[in-house]
């Protein structure tokens, strides 16, 4: 293992985290969401927790299957995924949380896509994709928990499998800012020349 990837990764987590915990409080300001006491510190620890698990199951799904022959297709889905992006931009600009979910994401997806030098985007469409269901699971047990309810005039509300349509593009967000920052960190080499 090379003696980058435990601080990659701890970088990426903590940095990951506490960007989306002040997101997250951006919605509860904005009244997109409200949050008792009680549940303050699963959102808090959520923040690290979910980027965690994705970068763990990414490196495990790269070590696992290295052949990343489909590379080719993944400009094709994030240039489908930037048009989801518009499309709501331009039907939810009035819904808070439907405007700054996709909005960080659109602005993640253009800069990741096309002034990033870094190509990995087919391993995390790979990773997002085998996360969504531990990821659809635990959304359903948080919202069933009464300390985070969300505000339904901020959302376009278009629930996909009882969930908002968006809360699955902040999860793509959230977990594209972590695969990135690995990435990026992974590439620096350390310098040696004393």
């Amino acid at each position: 293992m090379n003696n980058s990837y435990p601080k990659a990764f701890l970088l990426s987590v903590a940095l990951t985290g506490i960007f989306f915990l002040l997101v997250t409080y951006l919605f509860s300001v904005l009244g997109v969401s409200s949050l008792s006491e009680p549940g303050l510190f699963n959102t808090i620890a959520l923040q690290f927790f979910i980027p965690g698990i994705g970068l763990y199951l990414y490196e495990f799904l790269n070590k696992k299957f290295p052949n990343n022959s489909l590379d080719s297709f993944s400009l094709s889905l994030s240039n489908l995924v930037l048009g989801i992006c518009v499309a709501m931009l331009f039907f939810g600009y009035l819904k808070l949380y439907t405007l700054i979910t996709f909005l960080i994401l659109f602005a993640l997806l253009l800069y990741v896509e096309y002034k990033n030098k870094l190509r990995f985007m087919y391993r995390f469409y790979r990773t997002y994709a085998a996360l969504l269901i531990p990821f659809y699971l635990l959304c359903i047990f948080i919202k069933k928990q009464p300390q985070l309810v969300f505000n339904e005039n901020a959302t376009l509300k278009l629930n996909l499998f009882y969930l908002p349509i968006e809360v699955y593009f902040f999860f793509m967000g959230m977990l594209l800012v972590a695969i990135y920052l690995f990435e990026f960190f992974k590439s620096k080499k350390p310098d040696t020349h004393g």
